[in-house]
């Protein structure tokens, strides 16, 4: 549920700018501008609330200091609707990864505001953390709510949703895990529609867009799109089988 600017109507990076032979990256890292608070809070609670990336499998229940649920997100923003969920939710454990550091400091200073226990981030690509962090078969839940849209139709290798990461995304749930993702932008939404539906490990719980459920709080940029009149269509696919007791 990425809160920050995004690039709808901008342009990519300058390709120049990439090794040819690294990835494409679906966000665009902005340094952004910290507050004071922000800036304090990064300094000052990453070590409590943060999590450092390692290319190796996440012990959870050490994390945290329980087994519980685990739910991952991509891309929480400035982490308002991050934080209403893990606080509805005390049961289950919450791991948002975030990029932007005015994000990841706003989020940290709400976190020890709020003094939750059951919600950490990570400042990295997502997309590492869910392929290198996260173990097969680990998640009750994935989130993805509003990610950029990359509208320019060159851009759109860009977006996030695309048949490697709903294959991606499948593996790391856990039998009866639920990959909700959420978009105000119609033909990105018809996407991933296609796109998850054509996952051979992976049920649309609706007929094709499910109706916002109560547990997802309206976001900035949901309440944005509804004033500019594009329709938020909300997807959550399930993956076959039964949660382990």
């Amino acid at each position: 549920m990425s809160e920050t600017p995004d690039t709808r109507g901008g342009e990519a990076p300058d390709p120049r700018a990439r090794i040819t032979s690294a990835p494409i990256r679906s966000f665009v890292l902005r340094q952004g501008r910290m507050t004071p608070a922000q800036q304090r809070a990064f300094d000052e609670l990453y070590q409590h609330f943060g999590v450092d990336y390692s290319a190796a499998p996440l012990d959870a229940s050490g994390v945290f200091g329980r087994q519980a649920p685990l739910v991952f997100e991509i891309g929480s923003g400035m982490g308002e609707t991050t934080l209403e969920i893990a606080h509805a939710n005390p049961g289950v454990n919450y791991l948002a990864a975030e990029v932007h550091l005015p994000g990841v400091g706003a989020l940290l200073k709400k976190i020890e505001e709020a003094k939750l226990a059951n919600l950490r981030i990570i400042r990295h690509d997502a997309l590492e953390v869910l392929e290198h962090m996260i173990p097969d078969g680990a998640l009750a839940g994935l989130h993805v709510f509003f990610p950029d849209p990359w509208p320019k139709k060159r851009h759109h290798k860009r977006r996030l949703i695309q048949p490697p990461f709903a294959a991606l995304a499948a593996r790391k749930l856990a039998p009866g895990g639920i990959l909700h993702a959420a978009t105000d932008w119609p033909e990105y939404a018809e996407q991933m529609l296609q796109v998850l539906s054509a996952e051979p490990l992976l049920v649309n719980t609706a007929h094709d867009y499910a109706e916002r459920p109560e547990s997802r709080p309206l976001t900035k940029f949901e309440r944005r799109g509804i004033g500019l009149g594009h329709p938020v269509r909300d997807l959550l696919f399930r993956k076959p089988g039964n949660r382990a007791a």
